[in-house]
């Protein structure tokens, strides 16, 4: 790869991460322990929930959150096809069906008007995802919950600072939200999410469901305090997050509200750059809301000189990378033959999924770097 090359989601790791690592190794405490505490309560402290439970992805915290509700074989989740994967396959897990709701074209979230049609007796939670760090509808969807004695669980990967309405993401109303510290996510812990819900009840068997059912962890078990039996209680999962990546996080958070600043000037930037051209970007942020800023995503329009591929083969050239968010659900082959699932069905995620595209969005980029994006941009469309 060329040193020049721009990199898609490329993340900041500075000395701070490398000695906060370095020093949870010298303590050779590197599972789940003190760290990882620490990380919990300041993620706490930050979103606005009560209870915290650091696991080692957002499929695990996506997982979590609808094992300790209980769902399961014969049980339908409503979300959307304008997603990752994880997502879906956190309800297959579980031996529930997913069941897909179109999304809306500018926000790129799921349809609130979509779900009433969809729910059945079968029906016992909806899965709507905050897409790119866009806060979903949630009043309207907690409406349909309250109606039909349903569980909401947020998939808030792209949404740590996201603000619904003025409230936390820990606060929109959701049973749980679930985080997301991938590499490529505004803060990370190379792997790593969290549950977050403001229910003790939930929250304690999220814990025990998180390692193994296990009724004491290994800091509890291990550490200098008073030494302690365990009983497995339920056959739990392996999910927990360990010390050295709880160590990376507790660096990072310490950075998100500036990161985000930045990466709202680079958004502005783009959308200057942009206008004019054939080429559909995000819709403005919602009245009394705040957009994490996770992804910016544009759509080519039927009249650019190229198509998406040929948008990202042009960009690839001039060594820029892309990626794309995504190719709906409903198109990949488990789910398509699966459930049956037709573009018909799914118009407004099949038209985005055929021309969007997502740019390097990191606050690692330089005013020049972004400068270079804005201009192969332009020139890939012709201006």
């Amino acid at each position: 790869m060329s040193s020049d090359f721009i990199v898609f989601g490329s993340p900041i790791i500075g000395p701070e991460e490398i000695e906060a690592v370095t020093e949870t190794l010298r303590t050779c405490w590197l599972g789940t322990g003190p760290r990882t505490k620490e990380f919990e309560a300041k993620i706490a402290e930050y979103t606005g929930a009560q209870y915290t439970i650091a696991v080692s992805s957002c499929t695990a915290a996506l997982h979590l959150s609808l094992a300790a509700h209980g769902i399961g074989p014969g049980d339908e989740v409503i979300t959307t096809p304008m997603t990752f994967a994880a997502t879906a396959n956190s309800v297959v897990h579980t031996g529930a069906t997913p069941v897909f709701v179109d999304c809306e074209r500018d926000s790129l979230n799921i349809d609130p008007k979509g779900i009433e049609a969809a729910v059945t007796p079968k029906t016992k939670a909806i899965l709507p995802v905050h897409f790119a760090g866009r806060a979903v509808a949630m009043d309207e969807i907690l409406a349909v919950a309250k109606a039909h004695d349903l569980v909401v669980i947020e998939d808030a990967a792209h949404a740590l600072e996201t603000r619904y309405k003025g409230r936390r993401i820990g606060e929109t109303g959701g049973s749980t939200s679930c985080l997301s510290f991938y590499v490529t996510k505004n803060i990370t812990t190379a792997e790593g999410g969290m549950v977050l819900t403001n229910d003790e009840a939930l929250a304690r068997k999220a814990r025990v469901l998180s390692l193994h059912g296990l009724s004491a962890d290994a800091w509890s078990r291990y550490s200098d305090g008073a030494p302690r039996h365990y009983e497995v209680v339920v056959p739990g999962y392996k999910y927990n997050l360990t010390d050295i990546a709880s160590s990376i996080g507790l660096v990072q958070l310490r950075k998100a509200e500036e990161w985000l600043l930045r990466r709202d000037e680079i958004w502005a930037r783009y959308d200057a750059g942009f206008a004019g051209l054939p080429l559909m970007t995000p819709a403005p942020v919602e009245p009394d809301t705040r957009h994490a800023r996770h992804l910016y995503t544009v759509l080519v329009t039927d009249d650019a000189p190229v198509d998406r591929d040929g948008f990202r083969n042009g960009l690839h050239e001039l060594g820029i990378g892309t990626g794309i968010h995504y190719a709906p659900l409903h198109r990949h082959p488990y789910y398509r033959d699966r459930f049956g699932y037709t573009d018909e069905q799914f118009p407004n995620a099949s038209f985005i999924g055929s021309r969007t595209f997502s740019l390097p969005f990191s606050p690692k980029l330089t005013d020049a770097e972004v400068d270079r994006i804005i201009a192969a941009v332009r020139k890939v469309a012709g201006a």
